[in-house]
């Protein structure tokens, strides 16, 4: 099979890795990529969100499968355009990918689900949560203590475009669940734990994700098929109701609340970085079951994608000295061959070639994951690989996975 990966992060550079082993896939195409994803297979410069751009190039190579990484062309009807054409797709349709792309609609749905969630506050007050209301790559959330930090969260969440909603603060420890779809049936994937303020002890503004580890101790297979089948399945039958069936990976931001679980959101895709630090724990291969769902006819990915015993992973984003602010460009960067022969694997999230050098091109640049035994002995060797690699202003937190059991 000839398969077409949309994207260009480290998402989806983890992503082409797993299917780059595939005994099934014949070609791997990517558009736009990077320069990870080029030594996998093709890529071709084509914007994400080009429609037209992508369905000409996937009857071009004569593509068995389209994946689409990233929200923004799946919220923008991307995968519409080349269903309509007759282009097996992975990813939700414009209908069913705004439980992420419209925070009000997501607790609309979620109402009429009955699933747990944050509840909205008729007036902002603090404490409590603002959220823009569209899509903001994971910066759009803002943790209001103060009436100050209010005032400025509604300017923040303002200045993204659209509407503002302003919910509850709750409080525990964060868990992403995700599931993989075809339509009608949910099937869940390893939970992780992800990272998503800049600085250590969850300090400072939100970003798209600064690392991530799975699994999580008290979350194993059963206890997360119960999440999914409590959480996932109940807006999978709402979505279904709507004529807007979900395909893809429905992905569950909770909170464990001394009440039990609480749904911060919903994404219609795979988690930056979570996938980063799945992937490499799913046994089985990955292109079937990715398969599977977007005809419709997803088997059981416990069977398809077994996770083994006794492994963990945990994934570190490498950033520019002023991420989230701003990225950074034209860095070399250096040291990506010492960190994969320290048995790391090195995912390439904001990088490009500039007269052959590898340099830096975005936010995040790279994400560092390692595998081992125990969550503890993958961080440690995920640290270890991270230090050997090098560029100007490299900064990543220093806390991921601290602590964690398993």
């Amino acid at each position: 099979m000839k398969v077409l990966l949309v994207g260009s992060g480290g998402r989806e550079h983890a992503l082409a890795w797993a299917l780059a082993r595939s005994p099934l896939l014949d070609e791997l195409h990517a558009a736009p990529g990077n320069p990870g994803i080029a030594a996998l297979g093709q890529c071709h410069p084509i914007h994400a969100e080009d429609a037209d751009g992508l369905l000409e190039l996937a009857r071009a190579i004569d593509a068995g499968l389209v994946v689409i990484g990233p929200e923004a062309p799946l919220v923008a009807g991307v995968a519409d355009e080349l269903r309509h054409a007759g282009v097996p797709v992975f990813g939700p349709s414009a209908g069913a990918a705004r439980i992420e792309g419209s925070k009000s609609f997501a607790k609309e749905i979620m109402t009429a689900a009955g699933v747990p969630t944050a509840a909205v506050l008729p007036e902002p007050r603090a404490p409590c949560v603002v959220k823009a209301d569209g899509l903001a790559a994971g910066k759009g959330v803002f943790v209001c203590r103060s009436q100050s930090e209010l005032d400025d969260a509604v300017r923040a969440a303002s200045a993204f475009g659209g509407g503002v909603v302003v919910e509850e603060l709750l409080e525990g420890d964060e868990l992403s669940v995700f599931a993989l779809c075809d339509g009608s049936r949910p099937i869940p994937l390893p939970a992780a734990r992800d990272y998503s303020r800049a600085g250590d002890g969850d300090t400072g503004p939100n970003t798209g994700g600064m690392g991530a580890y799975s699994p999580v101790e008290g979350f194993g297979p059963a206890r997360t098929a119960e999440l999914v089948e409590a959480i996932h399945a109940p807006i999978l039958t709402q979505l279904a109701l709507r004529g807007a069936p979900f395909v893809g990976v429905l992905y569950a931001g909770l909170m464990l609340t001394a009440d039990g679980p609480r749904v911060l959101e919903f994404n219609c895709r795979f988690g930056d970085p979570e996938t980063q630090a799945i992937v490499p724990l799913l046994g089985g291969d990955l292109l079937p079951a990715l398969g599977g769902a977007a005809a419709g006819e997803l088997v059981d990915a416990g069977e398809l994608l077994p996770v083994e015993p006794g492994r963990a992973a945990v994934c570190l984003a490498l950033t520019g000295a002023d991420y989230p602010e701003r990225g950074d460009r034209g860095s070399p960067i250096g040291g990506i061959d010492a960190a994969e022969a320290a048995g790391a694997l090195v995912f390439h999230a904001g990088t490009a070639r500039h007269d052959g050098a590898l340099v830096t091109n975005g936010g995040r640049i790279l994400n560092v994951t390692a595998v081992g035994a125990t969550v503890r002995e993958a961080r440690e060797r995920a640290y270890a690989a991270a230090g050997r690699i090098s560029f100007a202003g490299v900064k990543y937190r220093g806390d991921i996975a601290a602590g964690a059991d398993g």
